[in-house]
């Protein structure tokens, strides 16, 4: 334990007190030790040490008969909560009780958050010490900030703490409340949470608005224009935007129907092509320019929402990635507290800032004025500063280069450069709007438009440019369009003109920088929850990643279509953020903890016109009616309907999503055709196209014939776990006889439904082959195909196989030969295997990233880590990206715990050892 001793507490008149500093975590406490003198002893609580019970098990015994005893939360009674010390803190808490012993003060200095504000209040909870008891509060960890907060302790503030605890409070009865739900009406092992549901709600209505886009298509002219030889630049673009006075459509002239929404021309290709035909030869003239000057005024520094999405759109970090990084450079003194709500730096901060920027710019690069900044959306906090680089005096990314790792240097580049950049100067710069018109041989007059940038001073941009969202029609700030010089009536002539053809595009699908964005506008949750509520409704089945793009699951659609018709104020967009409001009056003193939770579950005067505490509260919103929900209802997610007017849905179903066409009967209801869907299809994709063709290989599978030697058939089908063929069993004569089991064997990887033959379905259901017999031990040799590959198997010794056609091939020759070998185990058995794919080089260790076939799937390594592909992951579509996160995902859980095999005590017991004494703090002068 960092700077801790065992030395007695001091008790001598006149002598410095020894105080206990507890942090959360070790890194944390190793540093603030070194700043410190040898009076203080630092220790870490490694989180949360307290939690609500998690299973009916952990629920104290003098409360399990209790009603409410299964919520953790005694609703009957002020909704006092049931805190227990979670299994794997009990020991910490023993070692911070006997840290306490020799020490006459405790200063409680875990994060300055609601949730650090938390945690210090139950470690006093726990802990119950009989010394005074101080909250030590700071916003990064340098020196000077560790000893001005030991110097400057306040109380616990007990409002923060009734905010915090309220959310836990509110958070458990939400998710015991509605979970239930979900499991009667939908399958077990889903789960509702108050900012989680809300999350997945907008990840849905996207791809709903994606469903029902229909899109469609215009055509305009682009042209080469030169405009003489003295012109700098001669040639440069134009666009056709208007013919006889009327506006040319665009892209944003249409509605996600398809059809125009405003009064403009719409031309086709065939408009298109005979208008650039009569333009050709025309003479064209330059009839309007209008120059504008603009000024450009610099981003603000990060907070964690913008910080999260910056990381993810330039360093394609994840979002929880991006937080684990800016964890360990704030615990080791890198930068300031990562999470906050706030873009105000302080007094000292703005000064570095601006020293940096004169010296590595010059003074024409900085703001006349020190800049700050305000917050601009829902729900902002000021508590604390932007995220910044510690200390008085930043440390340049060229300084801290050979102390960091790469994700941590990358991260630290960043935040560097955009706090440097908050204080420099405006960029400025002028744009160039130009009209030219030209008269077709047919009579129309066409009008181009022409648009340029030119950065006349780059200012801030020197420093930090932000990178944009291009899929949303974004252009970065430093982008510049040269024009050459023109004025009104100048001559240009049309080098080239070509007819160009668009489509409009659905509104893209939300990425994690995008889906924080959402949160943060809507004014849900937390930024400092997004990274957690991400993985979340990923963990969860939800939600999968296509590349970068949040794909909702058809689990989801019907989540948030049973939330949406039965609860729907909790998942409500306003009202979920009204309810962050309610949280934040909490917080400062407005609003008493235990009237808001009673109104809110039982119902009450609290909160906005039309809130759940308004309605009735939760118990009642959710106890009643919940019988009346028609499940199957639930679970049928509308499509389209067919050539025949059949309707077709997706049901979820016990075992997973389907599609199902109408059938007989006049509701449809008689014999329903069915199919499965592929688990990487995303909704939208899902076209009637592709759903004929999946309904082609029905659920009963496509039939391939007879086995000559059975006279079964013999179908392939789609199960949960892949492609298989399975052969047709009669039923047996006897209704009350065991039916017996049918042979399958899976598909090998190189066939499909679509190709497989009878030939080889046949020798699929043939397997285990007999190789022959061992002339040693007199075992018989197999050769099977299973779930990690081929192989050869004598009794319970196993080999694998380089491949599935071995399996038909092998020889016995061969298979005594590789039995002869010495067996190879996980990694020496993959690194004999060539790779399955193979990549760039991993950022952080520089090594190249190969995708490899282990025992438990794919796997991704670059010789240090292995992380295994998820279940939305393809081996086929796999980017460097993507496996570089999955390694860094990896890398940062640190190496698996070493097995141990525990001694027997039966005959000797172990002697207790006395404890070592423990090196104290190093001393200041």
């Amino acid at each position: 334990m960092a700077g801790s001793n065992g030395t007695k507490k001091n008790g001598s008149a006149g002598a410095e007190p020894r105080r206990l500093v507890i942090v959360e975590s070790p890194a944390k406490a190793r540093k603030i030790a070194s700043y410190l003198g040898r009076n203080f002893v630092v220790e870490s609580s490694r989180g949360h040490i307290r939690d609500l019970p998690r299973k009916a098990a952990e629920v104290p015994a003098k409360y399990k008969g209790e009603s409410w005893s299964n919520l953790g939360v005694n609703v009957d009674n002020g909704f006092e909560p049931i805190y227990i010390v979670t299994p794997d803190k009990k020991s910490t808490v023993t070692e911070l009780k006997e840290a306490l012993k020799t020490v006459d003060e405790l200063y409680l200095a875990t994060d300055g958050d609601r949730e650090g504000e938390a945690i210090a209040w139950h470690l006093l909870e726990a802990l119950k010490p009989k010394v005074p008891v101080s909250r030590m509060v700071f916003h990064e960890i340098t020196e000077s900030a560790i000893r001005a907060a030991a110097q400057n302790t306040r109380p616990l503030d007990q409002d923060l703490v009734d905010a915090q605890e309220t959310r836990r409070i509110l958070d458990r009865l939400y998710g015991y409340e509605v979970s239930p739900v979900l499991w009667k009406k939908i399958t077990r092992g889903l789960s509702a949470g108050r900012v989680q549901s809300v999350a997945t709600r907008i990840v849905v209505d996207r791809e709903r608005e994606r469903m029902k886009f229909v899109t469609a298509s215009y055509w305009d002219i682009s042209a080469k224009l030169d405009a003489g030889e003295e012109a700098e630049p001669r040639n440069f673009g134009a666009r056709l935007v208007a013919v006889d006075g009327s506006k040319l459509a665009t892209g944003r002239d249409f509605g996600p129907d398809g059809q125009l929404k405003n009064k403009v021309l719409r031309l086709d290709e065939a408009d298109a092509r005979r208008l650039a035909d009569a333009l050709t030869g025309s003479e064209m003239r330059v009839a309007s320019v209008e120059e504008k000057p603009y000024t450009r005024r610099p981003y603000a520094p990060f907070m964690t929402s913008t910080l999260q999405q910056e990381a993810g759109r330039k360093l394609r970090f994840g979002s929880d990635r991006t937080m684990r990084v800016a964890q360990r450079l704030y615990e080791n003194g890198y930068i300031t507290y990562m999470r906050t709500d706030s873009t105000t730096l302080s007094e000292t901060a703005i000064a570095a800032a601006r020293a940096q920027a004169r010296e590595l710019y010059g003074d024409a690069y900085v703001s006349p004025q020190p800049r700050q900044y305000t917050r601009k959306v829902k729900n902002a906090q000021e508590a604390h500063e932007a995220i910044r680089p510690a200390g008085e005096v930043f440390r340049t990314p060229g300084q801290v280069a050979g102390e960091l790792e790469s994700d941590e240097f990358r991260l630290y580049e960043l935040i560097w450069q955009r706090t440097v950049a908050s204080q420099m100067a405006d960029a400025r710069g002028t744009t160039m709007s130009v009209r030219i018109v030209g008269t077709a041989a047919s009579g129309e007059e066409c009008t181009f438009a022409a648009s340029g940038r030119t950065i006349t001073f780059p200012g801030f941009l020197r420093a930090y440019v932000e990178t944009v969202d291009t899929e949303e029609g974004g252009e970065a700030d430093d982008a510049e369009r040269r024009l050459p010089h023109l004025v009104k009536d100048q001559g240009v002539t049309a080098t080239e003109l070509n007819p160009d053809g668009h489509t409009t595009s659905p509104p893209p699908r939300y990425t994690e920088p995008s889906l924080v964005k959402a949160l943060e506008e809507l004014g849900i949750g937390r930024p400092s929850t997004y990274a957690s509520i991400i993985n979340t409704i990923q963990d969860r089945g939800y939600v999968w990643k296509k590349g970068s793009a949040l794909v909702p699951s058809w689990i989801a659609f019907s989540v948030v279509g049973l939330l949406e018709r039965h609860f729907g104020r909790l998942v409500d967009y306003d009202f979920t953020a009204a309810m962050e409001d309610e949280l934040d009056r909490i917080a400062a003193g407005e609003q008493q903890r235990t009237t808001w939770l009673s109104g809110f579950y039982f119902g009450g005067d609290v909160g906005p016109e039309g809130s759940v505490a308004h309605t009735g509260g939760l118990k009642k919103l959710v106890g009643s009616g919940v019988d009346t929900i028609d499940a199957r209802e639930i679970n049928s997610i509308p499509l389209f309907t067919d050539e025949q007017n059949r309707s077709i849905v997706v049901r979820v179903g016990r075992y997973g999503p389907y599609l199902e066409r109408d059938g007989d009967g006049p509701d449809g209801a008689e014999n329903p055709q069915r199919a499965n869907l592929p688990e990487d299809l995303p909704p939208d994709e899902l076209t009637i196209e592709i759903a004929e063709k999946l309904f082609a290989t029905p659920v009963e599978g496509r039939s391939l014939g007879t086995d000559p030697v059975t006279g079964h058939e013999i179908v392939a089908k789609e199960g949960r776990f892949g492609p298989y063929v399975t052969e047709v069993l009669p039923e047996p004569e006897d209704a009350k006889a065991k039916k017996a089991k049918p042979r399958t064997g899976s598909l090998f990887k190189s066939m499909s439904i679509e190709s497989v033959t009878l030939d080889d379905a046949l020798k699929l259901l043939s397997l285990p082959r007999v190789v022959g017999t061992d002339p040693n031990s007199g075992e018989e040799i197999t050769a099977q195909n299973g779930r990690y590959g081929a192989y050869l198997k004598k009794g319970t010794d196993s080999r694998s196989l380089p491949d599935e056609p071995s399996i038909f091939t092998v020889t016995l020759d061969e298979a005594l030969k590789l039995y002869a070998e010495p067996k190879r185990r996980g990694r020496q058995a993959a690194a004999a295997a060539p790779p399955l794919k193979e990549l760039g080089n991993d950022p952080v260790s520089g090594k190249p990233m190969v995708v490899k076939d282990g025992r438990f799937g794919p796997y991704v390594t670059d010789g240090e880590f292995n992380a295994s592909l998820r279940k939305t992951d393809s081996v086929d579509t796999l980017t460097d990206e993507r496996a570089a996160e999955l390694l860094a995902e990896k890398r940062a859980k640190g190496p698996a715990p070493k097995r141990t095999t525990r001694k027997s005590t039966t005959t000797k017991t172990a002697a207790k050892k006395a404890p070592a004494k423990k090196a104290p703090a190093k001393p200041k002068s």
